[in-house]
């Protein structure tokens, strides 16, 4: 578990002097996770922590503040809590992009590439109109796929989509390179 409380001072939107936590003390990195070999970056011990958990949600608002979200979609399931925290800060809906068979109601669907495979997510039909500024938010941002599949499936029911944001990137496995709209995170892991 993270014990360095490490902080620093900057500027953040129209305030001075804001504490911002750097959030790297505070993830927890779990070896051979989900398969030997990876190294997982665990949002738990964020999540955890209050006084972290709010530090890092304000950073994220300052990120995507102005891109002037109607929505935000989180991206099942740390997604989920990232983006219902963000949407409670800055004041902005909350929709859920799940795995398939998971909302009720009439849902649209988008079946997408795995590295071995595919799978689908769904969003409910009448979560967006046309047109609705929204922001797919994930806990982590890997190879890219997930994000690039939730952005096409909003996409496909008349979102207009600004940004794409996450906690944690892992720049390591380029998943910038297969997004489609400009993306912000917090903290980058480079290997």
């Amino acid at each position: 578990m993270p014990t360095n409380n490490k902080i620093v001072k900057i500027p953040l939107g129209n305030k001075t002097g804001n504490i911002i936590m750097d959030l790297k003390d505070h993830i927890r990195g779990i070896p051979d996770f989900p398969k030997k070999g990876i190294l997982f970056y665990d949002i738990s011990t964020l999540i955890s922590n209050a006084e972290v958990w709010q530090n890092t949600i304000e950073q994220l608002a300052h990120l995507v503040e102005p891109y002037n979200p109607k929505f935000l979609a989180g991206v099942e399931a740390r997604g989920f809590i990232v983006a219902a925290s963000l949407a409670s800060k800055i004041n902005c809906g909350l929709i859920m992009v799940r795995k398939a068979g998971k909302l009720p109601g009439q849902t649209i669907s988008h079946e997408y590439d795995l590295e071995y495979g595919t799978d689908t997510i769904e969003v409910q039909a009448d979560a967006l109109k046309p047109g609705d500024s929204t922001i797919v938010v994930d806990d982590i941002l890997a190879t890219g796929g997930t994000m690039l599949a939730a952005t096409h499936l909003l996409e496909k029911i008349g979102a207009n989509v600004v940004l794409n944001a996450a906690v944690i990137e892992l720049s390591f496995l380029n998943g910038t390179e297969k997004l489609t709209k400009p993306f912000k995170t917090l903290v980058q892991y480079d290997e």
